[in-house]
This record gives structure tokens, C-alpha cells and sequence, in this order.
């Protein structure tokens, strides 16, 4: 190898470790930065191509380390998301957008509502979901972003929902016991929703009849005018002592358009409300035969009812909450809770393979392989940690110490070039 030769295979170190000193500085430089993936550089020999005495020299390939995750860091907002194992979040530079190239990969999610309650993080990338609609999940292409809406936190609103349904649960007093007595109603009511999402009320009046383990039970509206009655009878022996045993003489007490009637053998009411000249089902269920899952009668006191019922009023949303199979749950101001978007996680094949681009997102690439979107915890994606956030999986000691040895390396490359210079300037002085 010439003198000239060595001087170039000295200035391919120099540029090498350059570049590997650039990498470690970007490191350090974002040792705090959200979900950032360190990135370094590997030394290749170069091979010389024109023969022995050709020159060689080394060449700086800059790879990522995208598969470590950092460290999981608690945070006080809803809205910041980690990835507990692999996946990424789905991405995008535009809200709502359709173009496939609009998408990247990230897994720093510290996402804030902008002023249009779109969910976006301090880089400005969307956070993409998939919407529920009436509290369903469509179809999901696990191939493609087709499907994905940028997930929104305002938008959000619970429409009135008419009452359909109310289970009963509780239990009378035996009267073997002294504690019930003809003439003595227990009392107790239901809240239920209008179509329009106006709340009212049932009442419910519990008498004892002269007849032990027998009771009547009236149905009233919020006013005290009755829908209609029911004998039930308890069982007072036997396995299944203290479940109801039959029901008969169903009453309706009702003016038309109301009207009301009883399945003997489901326990179940069926009223139709009269609402100022409209009418409303409602099913009212007071459990099997033989059952306990409804009313019962056991020694003690009467225990108020608890009723199961369906139905709300519109509500507003005032907060979310994020599950780790990622479903956004809308918390409304009526008390209602309801599924608004699923949040998918991205699975690459080779995830050191996709290119950095700005704001620590991930585009894939021909190395990077193929894609597939996931539900989070399910298949070969992690879940998603709600109020955490992702750190940097920067080392900082290792960094130092890839800072030191590269400097080195550096110096003594610097060293060879400065050595062939002294070199050749003896060598032209020979020709004085």
C-alpha cells in the first residue's frame, strides 16, 4: 500500500467515526426525548477494488435500536399511552386522512386534544383509532390503514336512550317472623328513562296478605296512579325455600293507553306506560320460579330493592378512559360509560429496518418488512398502559463510553493522516 493509499484509508476513519460521534451526540441530546430509539454507528471494512496495493479504509453504517423499549414513566394525564411490549401507535401528519403515505409508525404517545379535540402528540402527529358507532365495532383490515379516523375527545355524545327493561332484587321479611303484617306495605321505587330521555319513576308497594309467604305487589307511576297487581308466593320449605313459587292474580289496573300483564312463568311485568297520551314498553322482572336471582323472602328485614335498569338521558362526555386492550371509553355526565374507539397497535416484521423520520415516527421500508395491525393485547403486540409514558432507551454511561472510544479512534486516524503527510513532504524534499 502507497503512502497515498494509507492517507485515504486515514481520512475513511476520520469520516467514519464523524459519523459515529454525530450518532452518539443525538443520543445524548435526546436521553429525555419521549419514545426515542438510540441509533449508532457500525464500523464496515471497504474492500479494496483495485487490487493489492489499492486502498481500504472503513465505512459507517447508522442502524437504530428500535426493538428495546425504555423505561415506563407515570404521568397524571389520561391521554399519555405506553406500549407495555411490541407494537407501535398508527399515526398520522393529517387528521382524518385517507392517503396510506399520510401514516407512520411511533411509539411516543404523549397525545393532548388540539383545539378540535383531535388527539395529537407534541411531534403533531394524530393518533389513529377505529370508531365505535353505537357502541359496535366494525370490521378490521389488518393489512391496511383503511378504517382508521383520527380519534377525538370532544365530539363525543350520548344520545337519550329509552328504558326497555328493570330487574328487581331484594327480600321481604318472613312472616313467621313477626316483621310483616297486613296492612304494613313495603315501598320502594325505579328510576326509568323517556324516549326523550326524561326521567321518572315506579313504584313499587309490597303487601303482606293474611296468607303466610304471600305478598301482593302493585306497580304505580311517580304519582301513586297503579299499573297493575300481583300475587306472588314463596316457597317455605324445601330446597328452594324462600324463592318465589308462583305468581297469580295478575291485575291490570291501568287506563288505556296503559296497560299491564305478567308472564306467570318468567316473572316478568309487562307494562305499557302512558306518558301524556303516548306509550312506552317496559318489561319490569321479578324473577324466575324456583329462582333467586329476583325477589325472595327470608327471615329479617326488608331489604330495598336493587334495580338493574336500562336507559339513560343524553350526557356530555367529561372524561375517557383507555383499558390495555386499547378501548377508549367515554365517561358521560349522566353516569353512562360507552365504547367510542378502539386504539390498534402495528406489528413489523423488522422493526430496526423502518426509516426515522421526523418527530421519533417510523416509515416502513423494504427491510422493515410487512405490517399487520392488531387489537393491543392480543397476537404479537404488547398493551396499552393508560397515564405512563415510554422514555428514551438511551444509556447515558454507554453513550460516554462510546463518546471515549470513539474519540480515540478519531485521534489516532487523525494521527495516521498527519504521519503519511510528514511523509510525503520527505518524500518531495528527496528531489531537492
Amino acid at each position: 500500500m502507497s503512502i497515498s493509499s494509507a492517507m485515504q484509508t486515514g481520512v475513511s476513519g476520520l469520516n467514519a467515526n464523524s459519523v459515529a460521534v454525530g450518532e452518539i451526540s443525538e443520543n445524548i441530546a435526546n436521553a429525555n426525548t419521549t419514545g426515542y430509539k438510540r441509533s449508532f454507528a457500525q464500523m464496515v471494512t471497504m474492500t479494496p477494488t483495485g487490487g493489492l496495493n489499492a486502498p481500504s479504509g472503513v465505512n459507517a453504517v447508522v442502524s437504530s435500536d428500535v426493538t428495546n423499549g425504555g423505561a415506563v414513566i407515570p404521568t397524571s394525564s389520561a391521554t399519555d399511552f405506553a406500549v407495555n411490549g411490541n407494537g407501535f401507535f398508527v399515526v398520522s401528519g393529517r387528521a382524518n386522512t385517507s392517503v396510506e403515505s399520510d401514516y407512520v409508525l411511533t411509539r411516543a404517545g404523549s397525545f393532548k386534544p388540539d383545539e378540535n379535540g383531535d388527539l395529537v402528540n407534541s411531534a403533531g402527529y394524530f393518533l389513529s383509532g377505529y370508531p365505535y358507532t353505537d357502541g359496535t365495532l366494525g370490521s378490521i383490515d389488518g393489512n391496511s390503514f383503511n378504517g382508521l379516523k383520527t380519534v377525538n375527545v370532544t365530539d363525543a355524545t350520548l344520545s337519550a336512550k329509552a328504558t326497555t327493561t328493570v330487574s328487581v332484587q331484594g327480600n321481604l321479611p318472613s312472616q313467621e317472623t313477626g316483621n310483616a303484617t297486613p296492612g304494613a306495605p313495603f315501598t320502594s321505587s325505579s328510576q326509568y328513562f323517556t324516549p326523550l330521555g326524561a326521567a321518572k319513576r315506579l313504584e313499587y308497594s309490597w303487601q303482606p296478605t293474611a296468607t303466610q309467604n304471600q305478598w301482593d305487589v302493585t306497580v304505580s307511576d311517580g304519582d301513586g296512579v297503579p299499573y297493575g297487581q300481583v300475587t306472588v308466593d314463596f316457597a317455605a320449605n324445601g330446597p328452594n325455600a324462600g324463592a318465589p313459587v308462583s305468581y297469580s292474580g295478575v291485575t291490570n289496573l291501568a287506563t288505556a293507553p296503559g296497560a299491564f300483564s305478567m308472564d306467570t312463568t318468567t316473572g316478568v311485568m309487562s307494562l305499557t306506560m302512558n306518558d301524556g297520551g303516548t306509550t312506552q314498553p317496559i318489561d319490569v322482572g321479578l324473577g324466575a320460579l324456583n329462582s333467586f336471582d329476583g325477589m325472595t323472602q327470608f327471615a329479617g328485614d326488608f331489604t330495598p330493592q336493587k334495580f338493574d335498569t336500562d336507559g339513560s338521558s343524553a350526557g356530555a362526555l367529561t372524561r375517557m378512559e383507555v383499558d390495555d386492550t386499547g378501548t377508549m371509553y367515554g365517561i358521560f355526565d349522566n353516569g353512562q360509560r360507552q365504547a367510542l374507539y378502539k386504539i390498534p397497535l402495528a406489528h413489523v416484521a423488522n422493526p430496526n429496518g423502518m426509516q426515522e423520520v421526523d418527530g421519533d415516527a417510523y416509515r416502513l421500508t423494504r427491510n422493515s418488512g410487512d405490517f399487520t395491525i392488531h387489537k393491543a393485547n392480543e397476537g404479537p403486540v404488547g398493551a396499552i398502559s393508560s397515564g405512563t409514558l415510554e422514555g428514551s432507551n438511551v444509556d447515558i454511561a454507554q453513550e460516554l463510553s462510546d463518546l471515549i472510544r470513539t474519540q480515540r479512534a478519531y485521534s489516532t486516524n487523525a494521527k495516521i493522516v498527519t504521519t503519511m503527510d510528514e511523509m510525503l513532504d520527505e518524500t518531495t524534499r528527496l528531489k531537492r
